[in-house]
């Protein structure tokens, strides 16, 4: 069966003067002219992107789209009229988010973190900027630790809400991120607590012993850099450590306590050096 809003590997059934008819064995599909390459064989497979066009018919394309069926990312909108906003979303034809699917009211050329669903009554892609309803924390199968793929959702006083996996939410607090996150950025990040109301907080940085050897090795990296001495100690202000580090006094502090103990470093009054 062929799947709307997703790639499908579909043989090459006919030519005609509007494009190639391909087909899964059921269902026969188009795929424009503009798109067709300039070699190929009947009964060869090729692999296309399957959406609905201006007039609904079910289409191919060899074009790449900036979303998949089910799954979230940050488009611009084209334009907006009595029904709802239309999405950039690299195709001919705009995705459709109606009003009710608006988490606030959607701004010509602005852009939105926005989710796509295929519509179950009208069986066309249909965008959506109301994300929580997509995400469950009910039941997940991550574990502290792991490593997983974020997406950010949004930023708040109280830290940066992610979405994990493309299926749950999670929380990044704001002094334990040393970099300028975006709306929409992709990024790596790590379980660190699941809670019994299900919320999920995430870190940037590996947990444990793998955080601190990283760390490690990056005050190493700063110290030959610096001809083999750093002006910190553990007396330094938490800022200070975070402009010249990019890390929390917390780490910094079990990193070079690390490093003593493996004979790596001195610590004196004025600073570190490498031994």
């Amino acid at each position: 069966m062929i799947a709307i809003g997703e790639y499908n590997t579909l043989k090459i059934a006919r030519n005609t003067v509007v494009g190639l008819f391909l087909t899964d064995g059921e269902t026969d599909v188009l795929l424009p002219k503009k798109y067709v390459p300039s070699q190929f064989e009947f009964d060869e497979e090729i692999t296309v992107f399957v959406y609905l066009d201006h007039e609904e018919r079910i289409v191919a394309t060899t074009l790449e789209p900036k979303i998949y069926l089910n799954e979230f990312a940050l488009l611009k909108v084209n334009f907006v009229n009595e029904f709802g906003a239309f999405m950039d979303w690299g195709l001919e034809k705009d995705l459709f988010v109606p009003f009710k699917e608006q988490a606030r009211p959607m701004e010509v050329g602005k852009r939105y973190l926005t989710y796509m669903y295929l519509d179950e009554k009208t069986n066309r892609l249909v965008g959506s900027s109301k994300l929580n309803q997509f995400l469950n924390n009910e039941s997940t199968d991550l574990e502290p630790g792991q490593e997983v793929d974020l997406i950010v959702s949004h930023i708040t006083d109280l830290g940066i809400n992610v979405i994990i996996n493309e299926k749950h939410k999670g929380l990044l607090y704001k002094n334990e991120v040393y970099e300028d996150l975006r709306t929409g950025d992709r990024i790596i990040g790590y379980i660190k607590h699941i809670r019994p109301d299900g919320k999920i907080d995430v870190s940037r940085a590996k947990l444990g012993f793998e955080k601190v050897e990283k760390s490690a090795q990056m005050i190493l990296d700063e110290l030959e850099y610096n001809n083999g001495f750093l002006g910190l100690t553990d007396n330094s202000h938490p800022e200070e450590i975070k402009t010249i580090l990019n890390m929390s006094k917390k780490t910094f502090k079990k990193s070079i306590g690390s490093l003593y103990k493996q004979k790596l470093i001195e610590i004196k009054e004025d600073g570190i050096y490498l031994v």
